[in-house]
């Protein structure tokens, strides 16, 4: 995840209840019309002890000469101490003087920050420098979100402690003007024995009288500047790309995982050099994997904040690792434009989390990442809730990653489809090029890759950013007849017709059509119509036609039609979770308590009853969690709806005919439930209870799949049984 400086906002309608608030606003507004250039030159002392910061900022504008108010924001927490304008002297040498400025405090209700309003002497120049002085605590400990996945970043805006420091640009803690990209010299200071890493590159480090200082220099310009500080242990290598690029390397760990630093440190070189090669020069000197005393994912410019339990985990997969190491092009070197439509996360799911599986050649991976985006906005986007693309800002729940992540992502797959590759990689590298340190929106993109192209591709963005929801296809009807080929050998024509329910889409939707000696894939146009039909000469007789079977286009899909997982059991609106163990201190027991304290959609609760022999509430999706003593009861049920899948013993289970063993051995599975269309039956199952202690905190982390199989709570095995395919049978014509 890219973060930014949060661009805080206030209800017009407040502010104009007073004069001064009303005069900050129109401050502020000019602020952003006039302010060109904004460098921070900022010493700041860290206590950690005490949460408490000391800090001088001198902040040089370049502004508009009849402008009279300056406004900056700053964390409510800290106190400005004073305000002068340094006047340099004509020579440029050490003289000049600094003259004491008027300045106001303005705390809007309801925020956490303050605005800085300082008058301007009418006769300022168009470069005016600042120097703000000030102090205070930034103490806001980080805590786990309300919610049931529990692999999940803890939120704070911003920490000063003994466990660690994190100050990012949503932390306020240094002077600055809303909407502006600064470029930054920062010198740093901590107690002796910890680390500071922060935006851009260190110049120098000295310790004296027990406190070491850093100095760190970002010259491009930047939405933020990020910085943190523990007892690290670092590593670095330089490194240089397939192209000639040399990028310092570094990881800065917690004791406890030092020794993982070579394996995080080849996996960056490893996403650097791929990722180079498509989106040019990387906009930094380094980067750095950094250890971060809570649970997080960010991406930074210049280095990534992992928390320490990810860090542990080998967090170096694409999805993980890669997605943070793309970010440093995507988000953080092109900037997201203030108040558009957030589209960094979904090009960047797209490189990182997606195209590295097609990269590597790793087909079954890539088709499973097309899997999860689709089923993730089918599962979590109702139709009534749906949004365009362009109105995704930030995260706050999986709908909003469905749309903001998966669908923008399969808008990128789908854009390749329609421009092809070579045009499109041209774009990717010339979009990066042409708006590096400067902020873009969807607009943005589609000049580029309409350039790059030659083609007009305004009907795209409309229908696919700009506008909700998406396809809802299926195969009207496909018949075929015996016709004369070329030289008079016998053929087929086949004729496939493909409806649009409510709303028709624009775009091409790939068949597989099976024959009876191969198999071909044939795709159709379709137009802005509810009914598309094409026909296919054929060298041999179709015996069927199957509808996108690879998942290649972005659609609307039944639940049935979607893989059983118990991410269909969380998103259906009616649910029960059915106790199937006796143990009052099962581990299974706190996952029930849990499930009670964080409710998983809306605000239906979710029923908990016992499991009855040869019954299971009559509706909705089911969650049972059981323990081996009620195995027998529960077998029946699960046979009803999974069939031979599965079978549940004392010492082990047995699933897709492979069996399992053991005392620490359990199993999650879903089934689609029998009878009850779009419902699933759910099993968490223990050979014994310490078979689910270790894995139960993770459970909803399993949501994706149809079975994860695990030992001592370590996953052996996962697998996907796929949902109903889409497909008809190929009906001979009579005349034929």
């Amino acid at each position: 995840m890219s973060i930014r400086k949060r661009v805080l906002r206030s209800c017009l309608l407040g502010l104009l209840a007073t004069s001064i608030v009303h005069t900050w606003w129109v401050s502020a507004l000019s602020a952003q019309e006039t302010v060109t250039n904004v460098h921070h030159t900022l010493s700041v002392e860290m206590i950690p002890a005490a949460h408490e910061l000391v800090a001088n900022d001198q902040i040089e504008l370049e502004v508009n000469s009849q402008v009279r108010l300056a406004t900056f924001t700053l964390a409510h927490t800290l106190y400005v101490e004073s305000v002068v304008m340094r006047t340099h002297s004509v020579s440029g040498g050490q003289g000049g003087r600094d003259d004491v400025v008027p300045f106001t405090i303005v705390r809007p209700p309801e925020t956490t920050t303050q605005r800085i309003v300082v008058s301007l002497p009418k006769d300022h120049g168009r470069r005016v420098t600042l120097v703000l002085s000030y102090r205070g605590q930034i103490n806001d400990p980080p805590r786990e979100p309300r919610h049931l996945r529990f692999v999940t970043p803890s939120e704070t805006a911003g920490h000063i402690g003994v466990e660690g420091v994190y100050l990012s640009g949503e932390s306020q803690w240094y002077p600055d003007v809303i909407g502006s990209f600064g470029t930054y010299r920062v010198t740093a200071q901590i107690p002796q024995g910890w680390t500071v890493v922060a935006s851009g590159r260190k110049e120098g480090e000295t310790t004296n009288a027990g406190k070491t200082s850093s100095t760190w220099v970002a010259q491009d310009k930047s939405e933020a500047f990020t910085l943190v500080a523990n007892k690290f242990v670092t590593t670095s290598r330089e490194w240089k790309s397939s192209t000639g690029q040399r990028v310092e390397l570094q990881t800065h760990f917690l004791p406890d995982n030092a020794g993982l630093a070579d394996e995080y440190l080849d996996a960056t070189a490893k996403y650097l050099d791929a990722y180079i090669r498509i989106l040019g020069d990387y906009p930094f000197d380094k980067f750095a994997v950094v250890e971060n005393f809570f649970a997080s994912g960010l991406g930074l410019p210049s280095f990534t904040l992992l928390g320490s339990g990810s860090i542990k985990r080998r967090y170096i997969q694409p999805y993980a690792l890669g997605h943070e190491i793309v970010h440093s092009w995507i988000g953080n070197s092109v900037f997201n434009r203030d108040d558009h439509g957030n589209w960094v996360e979904g090009m960047t799911t797209y490189l990182a989390n997606y195209y590295w599986h097609e990269l590597v050649q790793d087909i079954p991976q890539a088709f499973e990442q097309r899997r999860m985006m689709l089923g993730g906005y089918n599962l979590y986007v109702r139709p009534d809730t749906d949004y365009a693309v362009s109105q995704f800002l930030r995260k706050h729940d999986e709908k909003d990653n469905a749309i903001g992540y998966h669908k923008s992502a399969f808008v990128f797959h789908l854009l390749r489809q329609e421009i092809g590759d070579e045009p499109f990689w041209r774009a990717v590298k010339t979009f990066v090029r042409s708006y590096r340190n400067r902020p873009a929106d969807w607009k943005s993109i589609e000049e580029v890759f309409a350039q790059e192209s030659g083609q007009d591709l305004r009907w795209f963005f409309e229908q696919w950013v700009e506008q909700p929801g998406a396809p809802r296809l299926s195969l009207r009807d496909v018949h075929a007849r015996r016709v004369k080929g070329e030289g008079g050998k016998e053929a087929w024509r086949l004729t496939v017709e493909i409806e649009q329910a409510e709303k028709p889409f624009r775009m091409m939707i790939p068949l597989r059509i099976v024959m009876k000696e191969s198999t071909d894939i044939k795709s159709i146009r379709l137009s802005l119509s509810q009914r598309s039909a094409a026909e296919f000469v054929l060298p041999d007789q179709p015996l069927r036609v199957e509808l996108d079977p690879d998942l290649m286009t972005f659609r609307r899909l039944t639940r049935g039609q979607l893989p059983p997982m118990l991410n269909g059991y969380v998103t259906d609106p009616h649910k029960t979770v059915v106790r199937a163990f006796s143990d009052p201190a099962s581990p299974l027991q706190q996952i029930v308590a849990r499930i009670a304290d964080h409710e998983l959609t809306g605000s239906r609760r979710t029923a908990v009853v016992a499991l009855k022999e040869n019954s299971l509430p009559p509706d909705g999706s089911i969650l049972v969690l059981a323990g081996a003593d009620q195995r027998q009861a529960l077998q029946s049920v699960v046979q009803e709806s999974c069939g031979d899948r599965i079978t549940l013993g004392d010492r082990g289970f047995e699933i897709d005919g492979q069996a399992y063993d053991g005392p620490k051995m359990a199993v999650l599975f879903s089934c689609h439930r029998a009878d009850v269309p779009g419902s699933l039956i759910t099993v968490l199952y223990g050979v014994t209870s310490g078979a689910v202690e270790k894995m139960s905190r993770f459970l909803f982390y399993y949501g994706w799949h149809s079975y994860v199989i695990f030992q001592d709570g370590a996953v052996m095995k996962r697998e996907v049984w796929p949902g109903l395919p889409d497909m008809k049978e190929v009906r001979i014509d009579a005349t034929s």
